[in-house]
């Protein structure tokens, strides 16, 4: 029914828009760990903001499963490249992830202060660190990873977990951090009240304007800053996965000139910035509840943009541009995908259709009578 080549660009859509789901919904769980110990003050008041998380939280780390198991079998290479290459980066992100469960689970089983305020802290921690490190992961997905491929197409990678630190990268962390913290703060705008509402509001404030300078910067550190390799020569685009029969130099006309050369690509990150800046405008008012719901389209051009500044590059070596990854020439096998296509088209709707029925049935206000009337059920 599908060719190979229609089947490889399909999954590049299919595993974009489970990477935007995580984005967006674990996004603003992110955000509101981080400001947990800032927002909240008392104890009674950190119980409210962790329970606007409490129920959907689980779900929406399943995301990030599936986004994983989604790379592993669909771009089995691109898997192989960043989970050995960049193996402490990611034990740093699975261990700060561990603070989670655990913090959510034994936060109130006991009532000592210092116990509830060290699983706070572990909450923070648990809700700080992998946006960080998922923005340094793409701000180095830009520069290109150290690696190449031997003969037997084994990825080596030539790098170390000290040099994805480069200023770009970092910067790209920060604001990838401000941006969960700006979702997790319109967020809580919409489940609190009080006192927690009015820190909260301050720090969508900050937040914004920090998210909305940083993304720009960015944007004109990449576009003018640094080089985009260009594809000289490749392989049929339905042929065998071999990222070795192509042809890739190190510089060519950059990013900006990408973008210009496929016009409607522009599209992504005007709807990104336009988002995130209506929603800064409208969480102003009384339209909270819109401005969280743009926040998230602004998240889905974000990333968008930087499918888009890739395309169709998976991973770039900086090392070995010939080793470079992309959507052509690094997946598995079209009946794999085809296998994964048909699974994909009957399950993801339905995994769609139960999420937005749970939003809906646990939406609603959290506030301080509710949890100390539920104190059996709620965290």
């Amino acid at each position: 029914m599908f060719d190979y080549e229609v089947m490889r660009l399909i999954w590049w859509v299919f595993i974009g828009v489970v990477a935007i789901a995580f984005a967006v919904t674990e996004g603003f769980d992110f955000g509101v760990c981080t400001l947990l110990p800032f927002v909240a003050k008392s104890d009674l008041e950190r119980r409210v903001v962790i329970n606007t998380v409490g129920a959907t939280w689980e779900g929406n780390q399943v995301w990030l499963i599936l986004l994983g198991g989604a790379i592993f079998a669909i771009w089995p290479a691109v898997y192989a490249t960043l989970f050995s290459g960049l193996y402490v980066a990611m034990m740093l992100v699975l261990f700060a992830l561990f603070f989670r469960p655990a913090g959510f689970d034994y936060r109130s089983k006991m009532p000592d202060p210092e116990w509830r305020n060290a699983w706070d802290w572990g909450l923070f921690i648990g809700g700080t660190l992998p946006p960080v490190l998922l923005g340094v992961l793409a701000g180095n997905l830009a520069l290109g990873l150290p690696f190449h491929l031997d003969a037997d197409l084994r990825p080596i990678y030539d790098g170390s977990f000290w040099g994805l630190l480069n200023p770009f990268a970092l910067f790209c962390g920060v604001v990838c951090l401000a941006g969960t913290t700006f979702h997790g703060a319109l967020f809580l705008q919409c489940r609190v009240e009080g006192e927690i509402f009015r820190r909260t509001q301050a720090a969508v404030h900050v937040f914004g304007l920090a998210l909305l300078a940083g993304l720009a910067l960015a944007a004109l550190w990449l576009f003018f800053g640094l080089s985009r390799p260009e594809i000289l020569h490749m392989a049929a685009l339905d042929g065998p996965s071999n990222p070795l029969l192509k042809t890739v130099s190190a510089v060519g006309p950059g990013w900006f000139s990408h973008f210009n050369s496929h016009p409607w690509m522009w599209l992504a990150p005007v709807t990104g910035f336009a988002g995130l800046g209506l929603a800064w405008a409208l969480a102003k008012g009384e339209a909270r509840l819109w401005a969280f719901a743009v926040a998230g389209l602004g998240i889905a051009g974000i990333l968008l943009s930087i499918g888009f500044a890739l395309f169709p590059f998976l991973l770039i070596s900086s090392t070995d541009p010939n080793s470079s990854l992309t959507l052509w020439d690094a997946t598995s096998s079209h009946l794999t995908l085809l296998w994964a296509f048909w699974i994909t088209v009957v399950f993801l709707p339905i995994v769609l259709l139960y999420t937005r029925w749970v939003y809906k049935v646990m939406w609603g206000k959290i506030t301080e009578e509710q949890v100390v009337n539920d104190s059996r059920t709620l965290y």
